[in-house]
């Protein structure tokens, strides 16, 4: 077994054979591999047709031959959403894997607290941290880290920190368009589920609602307003208050899926067809969206995609690829996702 194990790995290509091959030095092709930005792309290419061609798998001893090292990162989540954290953590796993990261995945004991989440961080020997929300704003966890030189990347922050490299959209202009799609549909009452209030995405969306409304001349009414926590079981409780209003609106915009998927199973339980009675809409585009019936018309808020270049921020930051000591911010794009669960209003029965 060994015998053929050491063959097997005489002749597998090395860094060395992949540079021959494309034309390249070794440090260049580290560099594609380790998903550097400052790469040519006419390099890039060659470098990527190269890795097919001689079907190159990069290994943490290719990586240290070729002057980099084996890097390991983090993970730290608190979200309630299980359908968000599961299309955050595919993106990571996706992302860490190609450039050869150790990715370790850990949930916040709020018991704990920040200091002894670093501390086991810091003897796992792990370098650097990706936080989804809600703790992409957690004021004592983003304290602690820093504190402790530990470079961090949020993501789908509403406003993100200028100190702290971060990966997000813009939940005012995507909340404003799915609004004015409602609004487009016919629908003239509205009714909104806010987010987590301590999360500030939750408020850029209200806000997105808010003014979408005031450019259609229609009445922000707070009866049909309520305040959900981005949970499912919040979502029931905001869909039961709001459906109670004297005057029931004729649509209901959830800050997300589970608040929305939430809100579909309340109008069945009241007997209300959903799209026909109530147009139901939510946001992120989670697996949950396409898992009910009907299907959710969402904002897709790119999760796996954000925390894929949250991946790649985290790896320039501690290659020291910003000497200036500026944070990088990108600002991905979202879209407006059409499914069965809307439709232009109708009389109530």
């Amino acid at each position: 077994m060994s015998t053929t194990r050491s063959r097997s790995q005489r002749n597998a290509p090395t860094i060395a054979d992949v540079a021959s091959h494309a034309g390249v030095s070794p440090m260049s092709v580290s560099r594609v591999i380790n998903g550097e930005t400052s790469v040519r792309p006419a390099i890039r290419e060659k470098v990527e047709a190269a890795i097919a061609a001689l079907n190159y798998a990069p290994s943490a001893a290719a990586r240290q031959l070729a002057g980099g090292e084996e890097t390991r990162i983090a993970l730290v989540h608190a979200n309630p959403s299980s359908a968000y954290l599961y299309e955050f953590l595919t993106g990571s796993l996706d992302r860490a894997s190609a450039l050869n990261l150790q990715l370790t995945v850990e949930k916040l004991d709020e018991a704990a607290g920040p200091a002894e989440m670093i501390a086991h961080m810091r003897r796992g020997r792990v370098s650097g941290i990706v936080l989804p929300p809600p703790l992409c704003e957690s004021g004592p966890m983003l304290a602690a880290l820093s504190a402790a030189g530990i470079p961090v990347v949020a993501v789908a922050a509403g406003v993100p920190r200028p100190d702290i490299a971060s990966v997000s959209i813009d939940d005012f202009r995507a909340a404003e368009a799915m609004t004015h799609h409602l609004v487009e549909l016919g629908h003239r009452r509205i009714g909104f589920i806010r987010g987590n209030p301590d999360q500030s995405a939750s408020e850029r969306r209200y806000a997105g609602y808010c003014a979408a409304l005031e450019q259609a001349g229609l009445t922000l009414d707070p009866a049909i307003v309520a305040q959900g926590y981005f949970t499912y079981r919040s979502g029931l409780d905001a869909a039961g208050a709001i459906l109670d209003a004297r005057e029931p609106p004729t649509a209901i915009f959830a800050s997300n899926d589970d608040m929305a998927a939430a809100t579909v199973a309340v109008a069945h339980a009241r007997h209300l067809d959903v799209p026909g009675d109530l147009t139901v809409c939510g946001f992120d585009d989670t697996p949950l969206a396409t898992t009910i019936w009907p299907e959710l018309t969402t904002i897709r808020q790119p999760i796996g995609d954000m925390a894929r270049r949250a991946v790649d921020l985290l790896v320039r930051q501690l290659r020291g690829k910003r000497p200036d000591g500026t944070a990088a911010h990108e600002l991905l794009d979202f879209e407006l996702i059409r499914r069965q669960s809307d439709a232009a209003p109708r009389g109530r029965h």
